[in-house]
């Protein structure tokens, strides 16, 4: 790869770095966003897809609870195709702290947050699910967003602006000159070639991998990992967000995500963000906690487990990361002695939109720009090829234009290679490579109940029939896809997942002699468990 240049080199391709991107582009500067392995690789991929009211935050951060609010109510409007506009409940059950239900509706009044107190026959008439322990709720305007749609609908308008997708391209170190970065130094991960981008400015917006990038430069960030974990059901338990009406804890939300349900979170403190994964341990206790919010959730089959890492801002000697703030850190790094470099860090998914924003109105007072910034009023143009991230999109398309040729690749999902090809077209547009990974984040794939147990077969022939694998790529790319896949499916071996393991194991261990996953963690003690 030739060495490139930009007005502003972008580290990060989650949604923070795919927002700076696209509020720079719209500003008419160049940009190049360069991440080191596909879009959403981080947190921004590992949520539960919460865009929140802000009530979650009413008691301990006001400052974020008001930005949530604030910032949720501008996506609604700007990026409804990202949205699902559920609406939400607070719900507290017996034993609950009855200060904070009493509370709860002051502290969001006091941020601007419309709570309604709603009766306990008509929240159970919202939600039949809820438990007959229920003494109170109140309904919030919480919704459900899609991250990975997100994402890359701004990183394509972004695109058709004339900015730059770098994939599987890792930063490797700084040459800083005079109080500049002058050239960065990065690695194609796919090739092994470095490669050198001279911008004029960068902006780390890597996540909880900021602390390490800024690090390279020479430049302290202080930043603590908090590890969550969340399950995903095989179906839809509840219309509405459902929040446990207590203090910010473990397993107190339950958000509906298309056609499936998120159950988490926990918090964590982690020190080592290469082995961020669910275990056994923490999946029984989000099962019990949630399961006395929402009882069936004891009986309910979930597909796959899964773990993000929040990057807190504080110091790392803070006791209860739930006490952290969430809210966010634009530092501009001229006190450690650098003017062309700033790390935007912390917050939410909800407040992308502002912290690329502030980011990006700093890059535009170093550049000497005075263009607004028009995010907060332009409309998210929903572009083809970030569509197929919607759960429940292409069944109702394939049916409704059904071609007999048309095959479906994964059936839990039901994608079909014409989606597979308008993926592939649109990928190589990125200048990228269409494997198994790049599809599935583009798309259902490997996300229903077999979990890629057929779905990564099929799709990989495909990619060999029609050329975009040779040799050993193809079974390298099972390799890697269904590794992922078991990460999330170690944690939940009893009943079903079970058999649907083995069957896994007899496919590609056994007829492909694929080895498929690492030993992580012990095994559950007792597999019948739940």
């Amino acid at each position: 790869m030739n060495n490139l240049q930009t007005q502003v080199l972008i580290i990060g391709g989650g949604i923070t770095g795919a927002g700076i991107a696209r509020d720079l582009s719209l500003r008419g500067i160049n940009c190049i966003l360069a991440e080191r392995y596909d879009v959403n690789a981080g947190a921004s991929g590992a949520n539960h897809g919460l865009l929140h009211s802000g009530a979650r935050y009413v008691s301990n951060d006001a400052t974020a609870a008001e930005e949530c609010r604030q910032e949720g109510a501008l996506l609604k409007k700007l990026a409804p195709d990202c949205i699902d506009d559920t609406g939400g409940l607070f719900v507290a059950i017996q034993g609950d702290d009855d200060n904070f239900v009493a509370d709860f509706p002051g502290l969001c009044a006091r941020s601007g947050i419309e709570a309604r107190s709603v009766s306990l026959e008509e929240a159970r008439e919202m939600e039949p699910v809820l438990s007959d322990k229920l003494v109170a709720a109140y309904q919030v305007p919480d919704a459900s967003v899609d991250p990975f749609k997100l994402t890359l609908e701004n990183i394509l308008q972004a695109r058709s602006l004339g900015s730059t997708l770098l994939r599987h391209s890792e930063v490797l170190g700084f040459e800083i000159d005079q109080r500049r970065i002058v050239r960065t130094r990065l690695k194609n991960l796919l090739t092994n070639e470095d490669f050198f981008v001279e911008a004029e400015q960068v902006v780390n917006a890597s996540g909880a991998w900021a602390k390490s990038v800024a690090a390279l430069a020479g430049c302290p960030v202080d930043l603590l990992y908090s590890k969550g974990s969340l399950l995903v059901t095989h179906n839809r338990i509840t219309q509405k967000v459902i929040n446990r009406l207590r203090p910010s804890s473990n397993a107190d939300i339950l958000v509906p995500g298309g056609t499936v349900s998120i159950l988490g979170t926990t918090s964590i403190r982690i020190e080592n963000l290469d082995a961020i994964y669910p275990t056994v341990k923490e999946i029984d206790f989000i099962l019990e906690e949630g399961s006395a919010m929402i009882p069936a959730l004891e009986k309910t089959r979930y597909i796959r487990a899964y773990s993000g890492v929040r990057p807190l801002l504080g110091s790392t000697t803070a006791g209860d990361d739930r006490s952290v703030s969430r809210g966010f850190a634009l530092l501009d790094h001229q006190e450690n002695g650098l003017d062309n470099l700033a790390t935007v860090t912390g917050g939410k998914l909800t407040t992308y939109r502002l912290m690329a924003e502030k980011a990006a109105d700093l890059i535009c007072s170093r550049l000497g720009i005075s263009t607004p910034c028009l995010t907060r009023t332009e409309p998210l143009p929903s572009g083809a090829g970030a569509k197929w991230t919607k759960p429940g999109l292409t069944p109702k398309l394939w049916a409704k234009h059904h071609d007999p040729d048309d095959l479906l690749l994964c059936e839990c999902e039901m994608v079909p290679k014409s989606v597979v090809d308008s993926l592939i077209s649109s990928i190589h547009q990125q200048n990228g490579t269409p494997d198994l990974k790049a599809l599935g984040v583009r798309s259902r794939i490997g996300k229903g109940a077999c979990q890629g147990t057929f779905c990564a077969l099929r799709t990989s022939a495909y990619l060999y029939d029609v050329g975009e694998v040779s040799r050993d790529e193809g079974l390298n790319g099972i390799r890697a896809f269904i590794s992922e896949r078991w990460r999330g499916i170690r944690p939940l071996l009893w009943e079903t997942p079970l058999i649907q393991a083995e069957l896994q194991e007899a496919i590609y261990c056994g007829m492909f002699g694929l080895e498929i996953g690492q030993k992580t963690e012990p095994q559950r003690s007792e597999v019948g468990k739940q």
